[in-house]
């Protein structure tokens, strides 16, 4: 068995770097697109509705690790010649665009109807209607939740190393190929990710423990 010392640190914080940056693109892509879905999913147009609907069916209903999959072999399939970091940033965002977008829908409908009516009233339009009247509350109340997928998409990031790319657990799987101490390697792995997911799960928590303290 060989050591783990400095040098495999090392290498696991340059997988954590790009486990982060991941997920960074992801939840801000994510988070993008996510936010149009949503008030697609809100609008009176039923056609759209539906299609929004579809879409986040489709990704909410296979697994990640298969629209990873698809995105770096499919679109080879077709011609296109994508690397494995752009699969990967692809197959997130669009995976988180889905979730974010149930998520902030389901937000949008929980605010209370009088205050879409109160708008209404003062004549404000649609644009002003959300951005400066629903929106507000809505991600408001979809923060804990929000703050709960986040958790999720940096937990998910591992399985980009089925397509080649290099995150935490990936460097963890190489290092411990190469010194035969996986428990050691994999639980200095489990305990990083810790450090990154608990912080922001016990703040999800406190925050939804302080909204429905005050609501009530």
């Amino acid at each position: 068995m060989g050591p783990v010392g400095a040098n495999e640190f090392l290498f696991l914080l340059q997988g954590l770097k790009w486990t982060a940056l991941l997920a960074v693109i992801g939840f801000i892509g994510g988070g993008i697109f996510g936010m149009l879905i949503a008030l697609i999913r809100s609008s009176r147009n039923a056609a759209a509705r539906t299609a929004s609907a579809a879409y986040i069916a489709l990704f909410q209903g296979t697994p990640l690790l298969m629209q990873l999959f698809v995105v770096y072999y499919g679109v080879a399939l077709i011609g296109i010649d994508v690397s494995a970091w752009l699969a990967v940033a692809i197959a997130f965002t669009l995976h988180a665009s889905a979730f974010l977008g149930e998520i902030w829908r389901g937000s949008i409908e929980a605010v209370p109807k009088g205050q879409a009516e109160a708008a209404n009233a003062l004549g404000l339009h649609y644009v002003s209607r959300m951005k400066d009247v629903i929106l507000p509350q809505a991600l408001k109340i979809s923060m804990p939740a929000t703050i709960g997928f986040l958790v999720q998409l940096i937990k998910g990031t591992s399985l980009a190393a089925i397509v080649g790319f290099i995150e935490l657990a990936r460097a963890g799987q190489i290092i411990s190929n190469q010194t035969y101490r996986p428990l050691l390697v994999f639980g200095i792995v489990g305990v990083i990710y810790f450090i990154i997911c608990w912080p922001l799960s016990h703040f999800g928590t406190g925050l939804e423990k302080r909204m429905a303290k005050a609501a009530r």
